[in-house]
Formats: structure tokens, C-alpha cells, sequence
């Protein structure tokens, strides 16, 4: 081999060492080229500057701010250090030529010593700034709310943008000006003290100057003061009863903070004034012990306990009923939970409470439990090892002319499940890059039927409309590696490998030696930089989890922990449902959640599912759209970022067609619905009517479920909503059912507003909970035989969850029942279908039968007890007649 080209290899491998070197040493130059590059494939370039250039050009002003407010300072106290009339030769010869030098210094040395001095100090003053620049975004974006705190009467805007920046604002100001007055008073007491005796009187510029630092200091800290009554809104002193301020805050720790910050302001005032004049000395201890005792009562526990017991505690709701009404006010405002319509419902029994749309939906009641059928499709439809089924999706598409609710999941990639022998790094980046297509199955399945496949297999071709033209997924929600795509190596036996289509697939290009040595440094991947199989059309794609993918391009959102895939003609997508969170809503109780790609649970007391988040499953573009325009935290963030956030109106409507109300949104807000829903103070206090998610059998919440079926009373024909049954804490008894989807009363509704729709049962009636029908389902000798039996002959019997449904003013109950094989191979099978109501239950082999048998067995009992329940409905709810599912 020649000497230059072992040269060019040596210095290359020396240049791939060092740049993985620089890499993992955090040097972020790396970094920042390779995030430049991601963010400009997929088109995001100018947001990318934009949020390199907001960080950098807040904090760097903020520390601006901070090293002129320093070196001026210094530079005009060295300007007053010793007395005109006085210069350094003037010194008596026994001065060593330390303290003239130190003089000097001190009086002519602003460059030298003040200014990196003054940076220093503003450097570390200014840090929390360079961590808290998105909330100072805000502060520059953030729009007015236009709803009112309901104790102050400030606009919630001043708490979610201002407050938090003008908190860190007042403390860095305070700290900086309490450093000031100390240290250009240490310097003058230094200089005071080298000067010769009979010049030791400070001159008029020096006192001036500490007093106006002092001033400012005192006007910094009486800020502080006014400020934390603003945080008296935050306490949670009276949880678990209600949150925020109560009468002891209102009515002692308000006063003394007004109190604080006036005898602070006044004392400094006197002080100064006492230190020119030398009178009014009486005047400064004055106000020096009513400050000392405001600041001592404020941090006792001893007065507030006194007005707790003597005044709170005898009269707990007449003293806090205003505050409970504050804080139930302000959280339905920050959980948005004002407009649930409330449906009453005094539930009877019978068939002619069945509805009549009930056996036209039959087909649309989901049977097969999304936690059971993760095994079928594995073990059907898994097709090759490296395939895996992540999670089982809920959603509808139009199937021969009519909504039908469909179970799907994705085919994706997961390279743990090659062979250990396959584990190398060229199967890994090169050749399996990708997942292929998806299944889908009809929600509701009969027992005596094979299992029904609406899309399967390889080929994706589908009788029922379900045809994509690049089913390829080489972004979902596995654990993904990166990927080069297209590359050099013949790739057979693998679906979806056309390279030429491959081709055009967004990614970073690897188009130059320089691009490859650095990305193979920012991988630490030599491997990557000395491979043949990669040619200037390479791509390489990283961040293909999509919830990785989304986190990285808008930490600022908090991400639903269900994106869900929306098959097209064209490709896969992949909705990710995103909110805007703050945990500085005044008076509004704290919730705490850990989202999609979060190590912790983040504590907000204000939501929005602002955004609907769309990632091509084929090419990884993210596209965001804005769902909620009134929500003044995007409005904040879309003013900040230009072109970042679409109009709803701009999404295709496919994809438009799919969306649905977020679980996690709905878990969240039923959580706090389930206790602020008492909106009387009295009944509030009491906790009488609270609420919790029923339970089941083996006392687990039951989760909430979609379902595809019609409401009366709303314009709709088919409704995609979320059910979860509700009951008293400590029973099992129903009290309600929480429906949350696009549910449209009224023409003024648009189509894609969610929102929650609550019936709740008349209290003087027993409505069964789902636990109380497991209950009476093991009662049912018929049933409990059958069991028995099946568990004897090498199967399992398996029960799925419980569906409820209102049906007219009673309540229908199905749950279906599952075969497990004993065996190595563990393929549940549905076999059979019970449906319940009243104290009727019956079982077969699918809903149709099933509920032949119920409506016959109901007809019996009404023609020997006639009904006689009625309806009722109060002002202010929905309905004039009593809404159903189905």
C-alpha cells in the first residue's frame, strides 16, 4: 500500500477517535452540527435558529443587564474612592508600595479588576436564566387570558408568564443589590481606611451612592414581599379538603406582607435619613420592630393555629366557604371542566327502556380486549421473528359504507428478537431498518366463528378498502435504532425494500466524507465511517421513536402516552396527542402525571390538549396543529415560533376523520372532576358525593374504553367516544357514567370539539357497578358449571373487562370470556359473550344471541312487573329526552 494512502487511513481513524473523544466528553460542537442537520431535514431549519438564538440572545442580555448594573457601580464608587484634593503622592513615605499599588487599583483599575469581577458576578446572578428561557419566552409572547383570578382579579396570564419570571427577577435583583451595597461599601471602608487620617471624612458622592443602592435594595425586597402574596395562592395548607388560600391567609398572612414590605421601604428611609441628619433615631428602631415582627409572625405557626381552632375550626364552611368557591372556580377553569353537561337519570328497569337503535350497534360493542388480542397477532400474524405488535389501537374507519369500530396494531420492527447470531452491526443499520404494514380486526367477534381479519399478512391488500401504498414503518414506538437507507447491500426476503423508493426518505444525507466522519463521531461508530455498503445517497435516520422524535423538536409539550397509528391509501401516521401544562394557575388544585417520555411525573394544575401532533410513519415528518386556539400558552408559544404550529383547518382529513378525546386527558380530568363537580361549599366540605373509577372484581380500576355507537339527542349518527363507569368512594354501587368524545348537541358545536358528557343516577336508586356484576355473574349456577368444566380440560378460563352502557334509563353490562390454552402456546379464544341487566344475566356465543336471550328473559319479567320509573331532568342539563348508547 502506498505511504499517502496509510497516511490518509491513519489520520482518518485519528480524526473518527477524536471526534468520538469530543463527543463523549460532552463537547457540544458535535452535537449542535448533527441536531442542525436533523432539524433542517425535516424542514424545521429557522425553528431550530430561532430556539438556538432565543436561549442564547435572553440570557446573554440578562447577564448584559447584569455586568453593567456591576461595573458601573464599581466604575462610579472608583471614581468617588479618595478625596480629589488627595493623590497618591501625598502619602507619607512610610506607605509601602503594596498600598499604593492597591490604591491605585482600587481608584483607577475598572478595567482590569471590575469588569471581569462584574462578569463573574453576572454570569452567576444571570444562571437561572439560561434554564428558565422558555418561561421568559412567554413572558415576551404570552398573550392576555382574559379570565380573572378569583381573589386578586389579575388576569391568569400575569400568574402563567409573568409571575414565575418577575419571582426569579426580584430575587436575582435583590441578590445583586444587597452584593452591590456590600461590597462598594467594603470598598470605601477599604479606601477610608488608607487614606491619611485627617482625610478620613467619606465624601458626599460615596454616601450618596450607598444610599441609593440601599434604597434599591429595600425596594427589591418589598417587591418580594408583594410578590408572595401572589404564592399565598399556591398553599396547600388546608388539603385534603380544598386547595389555595383560606381565611387564616386572607385575613393574617396578607396584612403582614403588606406589612413587611412597608416598614422595609420605610425603615430604609429613616435609616439614611437618621445616618445625614442624625435625628429621628427612634424613628428607625420603630419601624425596624415592626418589621422584625411582621417577619417573625409571618414565619409563626403560633397566631395561625390560634385563629384556626378559635375562629376556622367551629365554622369550618362559614369561615372558608368563599376560598372553597375560589378554588372549585378556578380549578373547573384550569382543567376546563366547566362545560360537562350533566345528564340526570332516574334508572328503571324493563325491556322498553331497551332502545331502539341498541341491536343496530350490537356490531360495534368491543369483545375482544386490547390486552388479550396483543397474543393473537403476535402469534398470527407476527409472520417473521423480528416483527412485534407494540400495542393494540382502538379506532374507526368506514367499512362498506358504515362505521365500524377496528382493533389494530402495527407491524414494527424490533431487532432484540433476531437471532443472536444476526446481532451484528450490518443487520442492525443496514439491513432490518424497517417494520412492514399492520392488521386490523372487527372490535366485536362471535365465539363460534374463526377470528375475522379486515387487513393481514404481508401483501396488505385488503377486500375492505384497507390498500397503503408504502406500508413501510420506519418510525413508530420501539426502541429504534438509527438506520442508513438506501444502501449498497442486495436486501432480499425483507418486505417494503425497494431502494429506489428508499431513496427519497427524510434523513440527514450523508453526502460527503466530512458528513460521514462526523456522524460516525457523534454515534461513537467507527463502523459507520469505514463502511463500503454506504454511498452518497445514504440517509441516516435517528430519533425514530416518535415520542423520542416529538420530545426533541418540542420539549415544551407533554405527550399522551397512547399515540395511535391511521392507516391511509397513501401510508401509515402516527397521531400523538400533546398538552400544554402550568403549575401556576392561581388557586387551582395541583395534579401530578408522568407523560410519554418523561422519567418523572410532572406537577401542573392547568391542561390543554392544544396540539394534535402528525408523524409519517414512512418518512418521519412531524407536522404540528394547533386543536385548542384559545389555550393562551400555545398562543404564547406559536407567536414565538412562527410557521412551527398549522391551522386544524390544514389537516388532511383522513387523518382529521381519526382523531379522538386523549385517555390520558380524560383520566386527568375525570380525577379532578370526580371531587370539583361538588360545586356547593357545604356539600364540597363534606365530600358527600366524591366520586372514584369503578372497580373490578379484583378491586383494579376499571380503565376507561372507546366505543363507536350513536347518542341519542346529538347530531351525529356515530359517535367514537371514551366510557369510564364512576361510583362513590368506598362502593361499588354506579353513580355515573363519564363519557368524553366529539359529541355534538347542537349545530352552534363544531365537529371536532371534545368535551365530557356526565349521566349520573338518581342517588335513591341502587344502579349495580361493574364489581357487583362480576359478583352476580358467579352467582349464575348455569355459568359457574361452565367454567368449572372448561378449567378442567387443558384451558383457562379467562374474563375480559366489563363493558357498561346506558341503554334508555337502565343500564346494559357485557363482559366477554376467554380460552386460554394451558399448552406452550397461549393463543386466547373467545367463547363466549354475557350480557347483564337489572339481575338478568345471560350468556352464548355472540352478542346477537345474547341478547335474543336478554330481551326475552327482560319481556317476561315486564309483563309481570310493569314499570313505573320515570325520567327526570333538571335546568341546565342536556337532554329533553333520555340520551342512550347504543
Amino acid at each position: 500500500m502506498q505511504k499517502w494512502k496509510r497516511l490518509l487511513i491513519a489520520a482518518a481513524l485519528a480524526l473518527v477517535v477524536l471526534t468520538s473523544i469530543l463527543a463523549a466528553s460532552g463537547i457540544p460542537l458535535i452535537n449542535l452540527l448533527v441536531d442542525y442537520w436533523w432539524f433542517s431535514s425535516l424542514d424545521y431549519e429557522g425553528y431550530f435558529w430561532l430556539r438556538l438564538l432565543y436561549r442564547y440572545i435572553l440570557s446573554g442580555s440578562v447577564t448584559l443587564f447584569f455586568f453593567l448594573v456591576f461595573f458601573l457601580n464599581f466604575w462610579v464608587a472608583s471614581r468617588f474612592l479618595g478625596a480629589e484634593e488627595i493623590s497618591l503622592a501625598s502619602l507619607p513615605e512610610k506607605e509601602t508600595r503594596r498600598t499604593k499599588h492597591l490604591l491605585h487599583l482600587l481608584q483607577a483599575g475598572s478595567i482590569r479588576i471590575y469588569a471581569p469581577l462584574s462578569l463573574i458576578l453576572a454570569v452567576t446572578i444571570a444562571l437561572p436564566f439560561y434554564t428558565h428561557w422558555e418561561q421568559a419566552l412567554l413572558f415576551i409572547f404570552g398573550p392576555e387570558a382574559g379570565v380573572a383570578d378569583p381573589v386578586y382579579q389579575e388576569d391568569v396570564s400575569f400568574y402563567l408568564f409573568r409571575l414565575p419570571i418577575f419571582d426569579l427577577i426580584q430575587v436575582e435583583l435583590q441578590n445583586a443589590f444587597i452584593l452591590l451595597t456590600l461590597g462598594i461599601t467594603l470598598l470605601y471602608w477599604i479606601e477610608h481606611h488608607l487614606v491619611p487620617a485627617k482625610q478620613r471624612t467619606w465624601p458626599p458622592g460615596a454616601k450618596m451612592h450607598i444610599s441609593a443602592l440601599a434604597i434599591a435594595s429595600a425596594l427589591a425586597l418589598a417587591w418580594g414581599f408583594i410578590l408572595d402574596r401572589h404564592d399565598l395562592l399556591y398553599v396547600d395548607f388546608h388539603e385534603p379538603v380544598f386547595f389555595g388560600p383560606g381565611f387564616v391567609e386572607h385575613m393574617f398572612r396578607d396584612p403582614l406582607l403588606w406589612l413587611s414590605a412597608i416598614t422595609v421601604v420605610a425603615g430604609t428611609l429613616l435609616g439614611i435619613f437618621y445616618a445625614y441628619t442624625g435625628k429621628r433615631g427612634w424613628l428607625v428602631l420603630f419601624s425596624g420592630v415592626f418589621f422584625l415582627i411582621s417577619i417573625l409572625l409571618e414565619h409563626s405557626s403560633y397566631v395561625p393555629g390560634l385563629m384556626d381552632r378559635f375562629i376556622v375550626k367551629p365554622n369550618p364552611v362559614k369561615a372558608e366557604q368563599a376560598y372553597m368557591e375560589d378554588n372549585i372556580i378556578a380549578t373547573q377553569d384550569a382543567y376546563y371542566l366547566q362545560d360537562i353537561k350533566t345528564v340526570d337519570i332516574t334508572p328503571g328497569f324493563g325491556v322498553d327502556l331497551i332502545d331502539a337503535h341498541t341491536s343496530e350497534h350490537l356490531d360495534n360493542i368491543p369483545v375482544w380486549d386490547t390486552d388479550f388480542l396483543d397474543d393473537v397477532y403476535q402469534e398470527m400474524q407476527g409472520i417473521r421473528p423480528y416483527y412485534n405488535f407494540t400495542d393494540i389501537d382502538v379506532a374507526r374507519y368506514t367499512i362498506n359504507g358504515k362505521i365500524e369500530q377496528v382493533n389494530l396494531s402495527t407491524r414494527e420492527i424490533n431487532l432484540e428478537k433476531l437471532p443472536e447470531e444476526a446481532q451484528n452491526w450490518e443487520n442492525r443499520h443496514l439491513r432490518y431498518t424497517h417494520g412492514f404494514g399492520a392488521v386490523v380486526t372487527p372490535s366485536t367477534q362471535n365465539a363460534d366463528e374463526p377470528m375475522k381479519w379486515l387487513l393481514r399478512d404481508i401483501n396488505m391488500q385488503s377486500s375492505m378498502g384497507f390498500n397503503v401504498e408504502n406500508p413501510d414503518i420506519y418510525y413508530g414506538t420501539e426502541r429504534l435504532d438509527y438506520a442508513i437507507v438506501p444502501n449498497r447491500l442486495n436486501i432480499v426476503d425483507i418486505a417494503g425494500n425497494d431502494q429506489s423508493v428508499n431513496a427519497g426518505r427524510t434523513g440527514i444525507p450523508i453526502s460527503s466524507l466530512f458528513r460521514k466522519l462526523i456522524i460516525s463521531g457523534y454515534f461513537r461508530d467507527e463502523k459507520l465511517f469505514f463502511s463500503v455498503n454506504i454511498d452518497q445517497n445514504s440517509h441516516v435516520l435517528m430519533r425514530r421513536n416518535i415520542v423520542e422524535r416529538v420530545k426533541t423538536l418540542t420539549p415544551f409539550l407533554a405527550l399522551d402516552k397512547d399515540p395511535y397509528p391511521v392507516i391511509t391509501p397513501q401510508r401509515i401516521y402516527w397521531i400523538q396527542d400533546a398538552y400544554t401544562l402550568s403549575e401556576e394557575y392561581p388557586v387551582s388544585k395541583i395534579s401530578r402525571f408522568t407523560f410519554a417520555g418523561d422519567s418523572q411525573p410532572s406537577e401542573f394544575n392547568y391542561i390543554r390538549n392544544s396540539v394534535k401532533v402528525v408523524i409519517d410513519a414512512f418518512d418521519g415528518s412531524v407536522s404540528y396543529y394547533i386543536n385548542n386556539p384559545s389555550d393562551p400558552v400555545i398562543q404564547g408559544y406559536s407567536s414565538a415560533f412562527p410557521g412551527l404550529f398549522k391551522d386544524m383547518a390544514l389537516m388532511p382529513q383522513p387523518l382529521k376523520d381519526q382523531l379522538r378525546y386523549p385517555e390520558d386527558l380524560f383520566n386527568i380530568r375525570m380525577r379532578i372532576y370526580a371531587k370539583y363537580h361538588q360545586k356547593d361549599p357545604s356539600l364540597f366540605y363534606q365530600q358527600a358525593e366524591t366520586w372514584d373509577f369503578s372497580k373490578d372484581s379484583e378491586k383494579k380500576p376499571v380503565q376507561p374504553y372507546y366505543l363507536t355507537t350513536h347518542i341519542q339527542d346529538t347530531l351525529d349518527d356515530e359517535n367514537f367516544m371514551l366510557i369510564a363507569p364512576m361510583t362513590p368512594i368506598g362502593r361499588s354501587n354506579l353513580s355515573a357514567l363519564a363519557i368524553g368524545g366529539n359529541i355534538r348537541f347542537d349545530s352552534n358545536t363544531s365537529p371536532l370539539t371534545s368535551q365530557i358528557v356526565i349521566y349520573k343516577f338518581n342517588r335513591e336508586t341502587q344502579v349495580d357497578g361493574p364489581s357487583q356484576i362480576s359478583a352476580l355473574i358467579d352467582q349464575d349456577s348455569e355459568i359457574s358449571k361452565l367454567f368449572s368444566l372448561w378449567d378442567q380440560k387443558g384451558s383457562h378460563v379467562i374474563r375480559g373487562r366489563i363493558i357498561t352502557l346506558p341503554i334508555g334509563r337502565s343500564v346494559l353490562y357485557v363482559q366477554p370470556i376467554y380460552l386460554v390454552s394451558t399448552a406452550h402456546t397461549k393463543i386466547p379464544e373467545l367463547a363466549r359473550v354475557i350480557l347483564s341487566m337489572g339481575n338478568v344475566v345471560v350468556m352464548d356465543t355472540s352478542l346477537e344471541k345474547t341478547y335474543d336471550k336478554l330481551e326475552a328473559q327482560l319481556k317476561k319479567i315486564t309483563a309481570a312487573t310493569p314499570q313505573t320509573a320515570a325520567i327526570t331532568g333538571k335546568s341546565g342539563t342536556v337532554p329533553s329526552a333520555p340520551p342512550s348508547l347504543p
